[in-house]
């Protein structure tokens, strides 16, 4: 039997992680999926071979599925292929489940998704659907899972409705640092100083991230993005042939756990301010930098 929801696969020239993620998608065997692929940089000669055997790897399909490209001929860059793509696809779909090429989920990611892309189609306070929790058993979760307002997309799903409020150009920041905005909801210092660093270097256009300017969205909207109350997604990623994820990091390789049903919801859809404060505390200590 075949998963209905559509997923989207983001990958660029990784063979190695992109085979690891693409097996759990191939055991899942979506009914739809969309492939979103960056093209090779002109200065590094080994990427159209890598490039090509990933597109191979993700193509290569021994199930009926209904699967799409949106291939890159030239490098678009990390920021302006995921934004490209991932509105081609909301422009066809109402709803996605998303893996880039280093995110290897457990089996039970993908239902969580689905359960939860259904119970909030219509609830616009929630923005995104993550497989990622960065906790560490610090704080306990009585439930299946918990609403925040920090993003995290490393395995995540979401709706149409959320990703058309989405401008990567950062509207309105210089007006909302003057004001003082992330002061009035930030209490962590090494928080407030990061998104000032991040958020200034996207609007100057420094930046090749995706993921800063779409935690800005869901910030400037007020939206809550759910994280599961065990971690789902691992990251395998991290190295010297990543885009972001060059060095060390407390968030590589935490290992997948699984979930359990029936899902035990949260009585209400409120963001949970212990859980927030705590991966402020982890993340953004000097020595942890929080890097996507």
């Amino acid at each position: 039997m075949s998963f209905s929801v559509p997923v989207v696969l983001l990958v660029f020239n990784r063979p190695g992680p992109t085979a690891a993620m693409f097996e759990t998608v191939r055991k899942l065997r979506p009914s739809q999926l969309f492939i979103v692929a960056d093209g090779p940089r002109p200065d590094h000669p080994t990427d159209a071979e890598k490039c090509e055997e990933v597109r191979r790897i993700v193509t290569t399909l021994d199930w009926p599925c209904d699967c799409k490209v949106n291939l890159a001929d030239s490098n678009m860059g990390l920021k302006g292929r995921v934004h490209s793509g991932l509105s081609w696809v909301f422009d066809q779909v109402e709803r996605a489940i998303i893996l880039e090429d280093d995110c290897v989920p457990d089996p039970t990611f993908f239902p969580f998704c689905a359960e939860l892309l259904e119970r909030y189609a219509d609830d616009e306070r929630v923005m995104t659907i993550s497989g990622d929790n960065y906790q560490f058993g610090t704080v306990p979760c009585p439930h299946s899972y918990y609403f925040s307002r920090h993003m995290h997309c490393w395995g995540w799903a979401s709706w149409r409705r959320a990703w058309k409020l989405h401008d990567p150009s950062l509207p309105y920041w210089p007006e909302l640092k003057a004001d003082g905005w992330i002061e009035s909801f930030v209490q962590d210092p090494g928080e407030r100083r990061h998104w000032h660093e991040v958020l200034d270097a996207a609007a100057l256009g420094q930046s090749n991230s995706w993921a800063y300017p779409w935690s800005y969205t869901t910030l400037r909207h007020n939206g809550l993005n759910i994280h599961p109350a065990v971690n789902l997604v691992t990251n395998v990623g991290f190295g010297p042939d990543a885009t972001h994820t060059l060095g060390v990091s407390l968030f590589a390789n935490i290992p997948a756990g699984s979930m359990t049903w029936p899902l035990n919801h949260p009585p209400h859809v409120l963001r949970n301010f212990t859980a927030d404060d705590n991966y402020a505390h982890i993340a953004y200590r000097p020595q942890r930098r929080c890097i996507w």
